[in-house]
């Protein structure tokens, strides 16, 4: 069974059911980035509060859908990476409504033994955890309802799966850009890598307002007008989550240029550079 712990206190809804919209601790007064992501992707588990918001950002900036897209096949091709590369540890903070197929599927597919820790802090997420759990017999996931601004219960419950005297690879795939500098970004980052042994692996992907700042301005405003953050961050910026790790090659890069040979590559929307970076390093 997930295991389920939340700084706000637990959430109790049972996996795999449907009736998420009747739990009392779902807030469907205000969209979530976890069900705005569902939206992105065509997905049905979201909220009028979340696709009204969706359409706003696509009004703004018509490649938004095409940036979720690309950061999916993202994560996947740099999961394939990690998995050919002899990883078979993952811990994958920010995990989103289950999209098939989801990292463990990718990972298992190269490697069946490949263990994989999934968090996230909406409580959908975990009334759909049953899919984040159908793993291989030779491998084993889990799934843990939480915050990553507290990593050290992530850290505590996740050791129950994972071997952290192994290589671990890190995922933090579209996540930081809802954390602030002064919210502590960078340091969770530090604090989450630090636990982990040489040989592991940070995977992120983050949204920038490189291309069309103001577009990101209007975005970010829209965001702090419900109540969330976007920090759209720079390339500077992001390359400085990998500053004390080697990055493997080509960096930080715009999501659909990252090794590209690996598959699932978006078709050029026509729209522009699609607004969003994505990276992998090593701590040696």
């Amino acid at each position: 069974m997930p295991t389920s712990f939340s700084p706000e206190g637990s959430s109790e809804g049972a996996p795999g059911s449907s009736s998420h919209a009747n739990s009392p601790y779902v807030d469907t007064s205000r969209p979530h980035p976890a069900r705005m992501y569902d939206w992105f992707l065509g997905g049905k588990d979201n909220y009028p509060v979340d696709e009204e918001m969706g359409r706003q950002l696509a009004a703004m900036d018509p490649r938004v859908t095409v940036t979720a897209r690309a950061n999916r096949a993202f994560m996947h091709r740099a999961t394939r990476w990690l998995t050919k590369n002899g990883v078979r540890q993952f811990l994958d903070i920010g995990t989103g409504i289950p999209t098939e197929p989801n990292l463990h599927q990718v990972a298992q597919t190269i490697a069946p033994d490949a263990r994989v820790v999934y968090c996230d802090n909406d409580p959908i997420v975990l009334a759909h955890a049953e899919a984040l759990l159908r793993s291989t017999p030779e491998g084993a996931t889990e799934y843990i309802q939480g915050d990553v601004r507290e990593p050290a219960a992530i850290l505590q419950v996740a050791r129950k799966t994972l071997d952290f005297s192994r290589p671990v690879a890190l995922s933090l795939v579209a996540l930081l850009h809802f954390i602030a500098d002064e919210d502590g970004a960078y340091e969770l980052v530090e604090r989450l890598m630090g636990e982990l042994p040489p040989g592991s692996h940070l995977l992120l992907s983050h949204g920038t307002g490189d291309f069309t700042p103001e577009t990101a301005r209007q975005a970010a405003e829209l965001y702090r007008a419900r109540g969330l953050t976007l920090a759209l961050r720079s390339h500077a910026e992001v390359e400085r989550f990998f500053a004390p790790y080697e990055l493997v090659d080509p960096g930080v890069a715009v999501l659909d240029t990252w090794h590209p040979e690996l598959g699932e590559i978006e078709p050029d929307s026509g729209l522009g550079p699609t607004p969003g970076y994505g990276g992998l390093a090593r701590k040696g």
